[in-house]
């Protein structure tokens, strides 16, 4: 019983840092999940017609290519919500340590940060 309450702790922790660093992004909103290991933040303020950052080819027309853009500048894999049918939103899973976690939500937010509408 012990390691499983160690294991709950830690996707709680998970949890709560993945809330905070999402919640810390302008025009991201999320829901806290219950009972997963993933999120899935409305990123909708980030793609649609005109949305483009310096040095991505392309605009950042939906979700998919919003997620090729992470994957190219960010180098974080993150899947479409429109798969799930949440088609304003990204799949995030945080079901890995958190330093890596740390390291690829400041990547994401960073990446975020360079979208504009042109």
């Amino acid at each position: 019983i012990m390691k499983s309450q160690r294991m709950v702790a830690a996707y709680k922790e998970r949890r709560d840092f993945m809330m905070g660093a999402l919640q810390a992004i302008p025009k991201v909103r999320v829901a806290e999940p219950r009972g997963a290991f993933y999120v899935f933040p409305n990123v909708e303020a980030y793609f649609g017609a005109g949305m483009t950052a310096e040095g991505f080819e392309g605009e950042i027309s939906s979700v998919s290519r919003l997620c090729e853009y992470l994957l190219e500048t960010a180098g974080v894999a993150l899947v479409p919500g429109d798969a799930f049918g949440e088609p304003q939103c990204l799949r995030i899973s945080y079901a890995t340590s958190l330093s890596v976690l740390q390291e690829a939500m400041g990547s994401i937010a960073s990446a975020l940060s360079r979208i504009q509408r042109q």
